[in-house]
């Protein structure tokens, strides 16, 4: 991720990364000032005198408060007024000068800075950390030895980095961070139903999921539902897949799946660390964190392919369809299992799809491989 932020550096646009707390934005930006020749300056925004000195002020002010500074850091950039105006007028006037914002609360910042920085800005995402990040700290033999770790307690980089104190970290993730810019929301009137649907979700992670049923378990309404799970997505805490499909009538056409981006964090929700052979749900959950590293590793690598999943009413089903470029790939997540079985229904409907098996074996090399097969 550092090296594609990197690259695209002073070429006209504002930089905004997104992430949720604790996946590590303020260790990034303090990692690549440190690495980075010019000057530069970085600016705390949960100070209060930070967002004093960014609100409100003329190109004439921000340049004095850059310096000598040709790279300009924001840090939770979210907390300040009208931030979207402040980095317009860096981009716009201040040519010479490299603004980077991070923001927790996408959905905060997005509306901020959607209009004023329209056409002046590139914007990543950052996860916890993927597998190959993990590659940094452990060899490829540790990697193979901790993957049921990984699976049940999820890559936030604190988790990594001290997994004894896993169960102490997600728990406090979970209380503490998870809903915390969620329910300073102005949308979020009912925190326990928000609770409540996010439990629910992660007790049906991996499965179709209907707002109805989801609405009578949460004493939600169905449109509340819908809006609460757009803000759950941009926070960071779930990713849904919708249905994929184009030849058959037998095929679901509007289902989702939702998955949880860290699966520490849905196993903390649901309070179940339990390692993988005293589980129930062993095979959901690997197939979210399968899923989940596959979208990571694209993502930093910079590849956006369409993703989806697949079934038919008679509940066949491909468990994760991408497409590059219009050729699709069919990927079926089994635990251990080493016999793939293709639908007939799928391999008739779409000769042109190959299906390869992902298990524990050979992950690693499927969440490395970008870009199409």
């Amino acid at each position: 991720m550092q090296d594609s932020i990197e690259k695209a550096m002073f070429k006209g646009k504002a930089i905004i990364i997104y992430g949720a707390r604790q996946v590590g934005k303020t260790t990034l930006l303090k990692a690549m000032r440190q690495g980075y020749e010019g000057e530069s300056v970085y600016l705390n925004c949960d100070e209060p005198d930070v967002r004093r000195a960014l609100t409100d002020k003329t190109s004439t002010e921000l340049k004095m408060l850059a310096g000598s500074a040709s790279l300009v850091l924001i840090d939770e950039a979210q907390r300040v007024r009208d931030i979207g105006l402040t980095l317009k007028l860096f981009t716009d006037n201040l040519t010479e000068i490299q603004v980077i914002a991070t923001g927790s609360s996408s959905f905060e910042l997005s509306n901020i800075i959607v209009e004023p920085l329209t056409g002046r800005k590139l914007e990543f995402r950052l996860y916890p950390f993927s597998l190959a990040e993990a590659g940094q700290i452990y060899s490829p033999v540790e990697i193979s030895r901790l993957l049921d770790r990984f699976v049940v307690n999820g890559l936030y980089p604190a988790v990594v980095n001290a997994p004894e104190q896993a169960a102490e970290i997600l728990r406090e993730l979970s209380r503490s961070y998870l809903y915390k810019d969620i329910l300073a929301y102005r949308q979020i009137r009912n925190p326990d139903a928000l609770e409540r649907l996010v439990r629910s979700l992660a007790l049906q992670s991996g499965s179709e999921v209907s707002y109805n049923e989801l609405a009578g378990q949460t004493g939600l309404d169905k449109k509340t539902v819908e809006s609460y799970m757009r803000i759950l997505e941009q926070s960071f805490i779930v990713f849904r897949l919708g249905s994929f499909s184009r030849n058959m009538r037998n095929e679901l056409k509007k289902s989702q799946k939702v998955f949880f981006l860290d699966s520490g964090i849905r196993n903390a929700v649901i309070n179940n660390l339990n390692p993988l052979d005293l589980r129930t749900d062993t095979g959901a959950l690997w197939e979210n964190f399968a899923i989940c590293e596959r979208i990571k590793a694209n993502h930093n690598n910079g590849y956006f392919p369409n993703t989806w999943f697949w079934r038919s009413h008679q509940k066949q089903e491909i468990d994760f369809i991408e497409e590059h470029g219009g050729k699709l790939h069919g990927y079926e997540i089994k635990w251990r299992d080493s016999r793939l079985r293709i639908p007939s229904a799928f391999a008739a409907s779409y000769p042109d799809c190959p299906v390869s098996l992902v298990n524990r074996d050979n992950l690693t090399a499927f969440v490395n491989q970008t870009g199409p097969p």
